[in-house]
């Protein structure tokens, strides 16, 4: 990374982005865990610049919402009007207070695969070169409809931008375009935007044209190749989004393998920008890690598993499973076809096993939930066995209620702890118990109706019934057996 602190960098996020056709502005959507702007944002970060402002214009309070929301250091200049780039940075520059002494970078607001090592590399080539102005250019595969960058053969400097329109035969042969990401000298940059002109058919200040002044007044304009043409990859319509959303998960899950994490299938792996992992983790096909979700050592997801700000701890098992908010504790085991909502807490070794929901529910050490089960605000001990199809009642209708089990307890399948209640240490539950009660340590606790068989009652309720039909068989071949 370049050691070059610009004075500023400037992002450009006021457009509407109809394109888009959502009710959303463009720069707030998302992709890979962060917006777009988000992106941009953390990529500018990357530099450790004096200033960092974004132009917002469009749904200004929304997006001004969200960058505080997202990183509190950040500036916004609005741009009542659009009224082009140009003077959207001028914009930018009124919020510092004028004309900015140093290097001032721009970017565009709908980049989010630009990355800070190839920032960094503008500003290196812009200082090194000693250019009024830098762009940021990219070779591509095909430059249909891009801006043409042509050099001066001799020295490579940069001597005009064409567009695709107005370019002749050899220029259109260019492969390397202009991306819009500029690196300029701020005295410089403040002199020249006071000389762009509107006369031009969008009656618009365009920021390109503050090249052209400079190169005039005897000013150098270079530019930086990107080493990936893909990073400067604009976004404007929903495409584009899961193009870029695809090229960035690749670039993600490819940084996470290179760590040391088995991806076993990329090609059905999600992974936001904010996940963390450790060597050895292993995630299976199908699987989404979102948020702040973290993987230690030899953490095994998936398949077909949705994890959000979920820490999975080392050597735990999680396999076909929703978790938001969660935690599962070293050698523990979730699912299949399990639901761990916010505040869910397994300890080491701990077990939620088949069909099982928890919400709010701190697990111990070696406890088991296994199958057909609701745990919710609730704190159970270590070593516990809880019975199959049990439900814990925690709300009244009106208020949440907290329901507390100890260690080394044995509760029956189809058991309802009525929350608030408390079941001590040791404690044995009846299959079929409905707990009201608070029950102390060492007891059996019993709550259920006294069974009661009606003989005859098929027979005389229900008669030619299949259910009376098979009665009637049994009986006959009962008494002939006898």
């Amino acid at each position: 990374m370049s050691s070059v602190r610009p004075a500023a960098v400037v992002v450009l996020a006021a457009g509407e982005g109809t394109r888009m056709k959502s009710k959303t502005p463009k720069v707030l959507h998302e992709i890979s865990g962060r917006s777009l702007v988000g992106h941009v944002v953390a990529a500018s970060r990357e530099l450790d610049p004096l200033h960092l402002v974004v132009v917002v214009g469009h749904a200004s309070e929304q997006v001004t919402a969200h960058l505080t929301a997202a990183d509190a250091q950040v500036r916004t200049a609005h741009q009542a009007e659009q009224k082009g780039t140009g003077n959207a940075v001028r914009v930018a520059l009124d919020e510092l207070g004028g004309a900015v002494e140093g290097t001032v970078i721009v970017v565009c607001g709908d980049t989010p695969l630009l990355s800070g090592e190839t920032l960094a590399a503008l500003a290196a080539t812009h200082t090194a070169d000693g250019n009024a102005v830098t762009v940021l250019s990219a070779e591509v595969p095909d430059s249909t409809g891009y801006g043409r960058i042509v050099r001066d053969p001799a020295t490579g400097a940069v001597t005009e931008i064409v567009e695709h329109k107005d370019a002749d035969d050899e220029q259109r042969a260019i492969r390397e375009i202009n991306s819009g990401v500029f690196a300029f000298d701020g005295r410089l940059l403040s002199d020249a935007l006071g000389k762009v002109r509107t006369d031009n058919s969008q009656g618009e200040e365009y920021l390109t044209d503050v090249l052209s002044i400079l190169r005039e007044a005897g000013h150098r304009v270079g530019a930086s190749v990107a080493d990936d043409h893909r990073e400067i990859l604009g976004i404007n319509n929903r495409v584009q989004l899961a193009q870029a959303r695809r090229l960035l998960n690749q670039r993600l899950l490819e940084r996470a393998m290179t760590a040391g994490v088995t991806v076993v299938d990329p090609a059905s792996t999600l992974i936001d920008v904010t996940v963390t992992y450790e060597r050895d983790a292993l995630v299976h096909p199908g699987t989404q890690l979102l948020g702040t979700t973290h993987l230690a050592q030899d953490a095994e997801v998936g398949p077909n598993s949705r994890l959000t700000d979920t820490v999975v701890h080392a050597g735990a098992r999680v396999d076909n499973t929703v978790a938001e908010g969660a935690e599962v504790g070293p050698g523990a085991l979730v699912g299949p076809y399990a639901y761990l909502r916010k505040g869910t807490k397994l300890g080491p070794k701990a077990k939620a096993g088949t069909y099982v929901e928890m919400k709010n529910a701190t697990i111990g050490e070696g406890t088991k939930v296994p199958h057909l089960s609701y745990v919710g605000d609730a704190t159970i001990g270590d070593h516990t066995n809880i019975g199959a199809a049990s439900v814990f009642v925690n709300y009244d209708g009106v208020a949440k209620h907290h329901t507390t089990i100890g260690s080394h307890c044995r509760t029956g399948s189809d058991n309802m702890f009525v929350a608030p209640v408390t079941v001590g240490d040791g404690v044995y539950t009846a299959a079929g118990s409905v707990i009201t009660k608070d029950v102390p340590s060492g007891s059996l606790a019993v709550a259920r109706g006294q069974q009661r068989n009606i003989e005859g009652w098929v027979a005389r309720k229900r008669p030619g019934s299949a259910a009376a039909q098979a009665a009637q068989a049994a009986v006959e071949e009962s008494g002939s057996e006898s």
